[in-house]
């Protein structure tokens, strides 16, 4: 199955363009959030270069961010980029259990390979275990949940796109090894 991130743009833009305002586009070269102003009254989401799994977790995080974030510059979060300490990269799993579980589900509604970050590579610190099984358990309360509006929304496009009958469905922690 083909997965090309401009399929992504297009459904994301289909879907939010009128009703949140909001337009995904990608070819920058680091992710970034940006609100409307007023020389440029959408707000964008923009992905690294065509990265089709950058695109999907560039709206995981917007999908996560509540409104009074969605008025911030990339809504308001720290980052530290690669190289971080052992504590920075505690820091930085803990605030992506959410956004990668969201990640996951819409990988899952594509048919697409999931990969957790842990955006360190320069240390050589991977996704620990907790990380891991922080993610697992977010995705497995999420199916008994229900996903946000938005994320559902999203899930429904690319569920609808990509054929995918059960998107909430087939999680296992083992994936994540």
């Amino acid at each position: 199955m083909q997965h090309d991130a401009q399929d992504l743009v297009t459904l994301f833009n289909k879907t939010f363009l009128t009703t949140e305002n909001t337009e995904l586009a990608g070819g920058n070269k680091e992710p970034l959030y940006q609100p409307a102003t007023r020389d440029n009254p959408t707000h964008r989401i923009l992905f690294t270069h065509d990265y089709f799994a950058s695109a999907l977790h560039e709206v995981a995080h917007w999908c996560v961010a509540g409104q009074a974030r969605r008025q911030q510059v990339d809504y308001g979060y720290w980052y530290e980029p690669d190289g971080r300490t052992q504590e920075q990269q505690h820091l930085f799993e803990q605030v992506e259990v959410r956004p990668q579980a969201f990640e996951w589900i819409f990988a899952n509604a594509c048919r697409y390979r999931f990969r957790i970050s842990a955006d360190n590579l320069m240390t050589g610190n991977s996704a620990s275990d907790t990380f891991k099984d922080n993610i697992f358990k977010e995705v497995q309360t999420i199916s008994c949940t229900g996903l946000p509006a938005r994320a559902q929304r999203f899930t429904d496009a690319l569920a609808q796109y990509y054929g995918c009958n059960s998107p909430l469905e087939g999680f296992t922690r083992q994936y994540l090894d």
